[in-house]
């Protein structure tokens, strides 16, 4: 059964434009998803960042209550399998989350064109 759907889109001059673009990095991205992002060539980060940030969104939307209270969007880990698909591995307060409400399956979509990043993120439960 579907527990929530969730969409985002990203502008990728906003997160090219940044101040730092280093901060933004050390405050969403896992520590995992920051070693991905430090063995990209420079031209792919922003746009993986871009993605990154749309992708987490869409699943706090899915969840249902956005980015609050305690959970932060490092722990919203979107990692990429052998063959590049992203996937959910929630860390931290966001997974106690996860797991309290029984949410067994998630599914996630990134994708960009030049001047856009978007998100799709399913959460199924029983």
């Amino acid at each position: 059964m579907i527990f929530g759907i969730g969409t985002d889109i990203v502008d990728v001059n906003r997160i090219k434009n940044l101040d730092s673009l280093d901060d933004f990095v050390k405050k969403i991205l896992s520590s995992n998803e920051k070693k991905y992002f430090e063995n990209l060539k420079d031209i792919h980060k922003v746009s993986y960042v871009a993605k990154q940030f749309a992708g987490k969104e869409s699943v706090a939307k899915a969840f249902g209550t956005g980015i609050t209270g305690d959970i932060k969007f490092s722990e919203i880990q979107i990692l990429r399998n052998k063959i590049g698909k992203p996937y959910l591995e929630p860390i931290g307060s966001f997974k106690d989350h996860i797991d309290v409400l029984g949410i067994i399956k998630t599914h996630v979509s990134l994708s960009d064109e030049k001047e856009y990043a978007i998100g799709f993120a399913i959460l199924e439960k029983k």
